[in-house]
């Protein structure tokens, strides 16, 4: 009995990117399976938006090659972009329209049928059918947040690039976001996250590539990371609550 193996949702090999003599990537390299998650780590100016935006096709690379859903981006941008979506560091909605406006403005500009109704749907699926009515001008900003994935769904993408999703969100709004994400693993959408924050890729991610300085230095689980330094030292400590159990325990965890 032969057992297939999926291939990689998205592939990069030996990407580069330089604008004159800042050498943004010096030669990335990863893989990201289908229905996962990837968490591409690092600091601010680690290069991690330009890799999204050149898997989104949005920028040339000098060198190197990537391919997103069997379509490479240099050669075939258009089967690339009928695969992806791709949600900023900034919500992109329209805050004169309404939330339900807006996601049926994208389903229209998409020639789907039945915009109303992938609405409604998508209000329902992000717990936004009681503020659907309402302009999202008025919204919070994890509630604009979660609208803006739900416009990024539209059409239904096999992979999904959120840059930095949760930059400049409160702490509620983040867990919001992140549980949002977690469905969208499950559903088998296949989610390439880019963070500066540890504990986003500890929560979420399946495997976790770490970016600095334009070079994955680390790549692997979660657990597999941890082996990378000596082990810890046992000793008995009171177990106190985290600020994460805290906070939901104040505020009402809405999981």
């Amino acid at each position: 009995m032969t057992t297939t193996v999926a291939e990689p949702a998205i592939r990069v090999q030996g990407i580069e990117k330089s604008y004159k003599e800042l050498h943004v990537l010096r030669g990335v390299d990863f893989e990201v399976a289908p229905g996962s998650i990837f968490a591409l780590l690092g600091s601010n100016g680690a290069g991690k938006t330009t890799i999204v935006r050149i898997l989104s096709t949005l920028l040339r690379p000098d060198a190197g090659t990537a391919n997103v859903h069997g379509s490479d981006v240099t050669r075939d941008p258009g089967g690339v972009r009928d695969s992806i979506s791709l949600t900023g560091q900034f919500a992109a909605v329209d805050e004169i329209l309404s939330g339900r406006e807006n996601l049926v403005l994208v389903a229209k500009l998409r020639h789907l049928k039945n915009p109303g109704r992938i609405a409604d749907d998508l209000l329902a699926q992000f717990n936004l059918t009681e503020a659907g009515s309402r302009r999202a001008a008025t919204y919070s900003g994890g509630m604009r947040r979660r609208l803006d994935i739900a416009m990024s769904l539209i059409g239904q993408p096999k992979v999904i690039f959120l840059d930095e999703p949760t930059t400049g969100l409160d702490p509620e709004a983040r867990i919001e976001v992140w549980q949002v994400v977690q469905k969208l693993a499950t559903s088998g959408t296949t989610v390439l996250l880019t963070t500066q924050y540890l504990d986003e890729a500890e929560q979420l991610a399946d495997r976790i590539a770490i970016l600095h300085q334009g070079r994955i230095i680390a790549n692997g689980t979660l657990a597999e990371l941890k082996q990378l330094l000596p082990p810890a030292e046992v000793e008995y400590v009171e177990k106190q609550p985290t600020l994460e159990e805290i906070f939901l325990a104040l505020v009402g965890d809405k999981s």
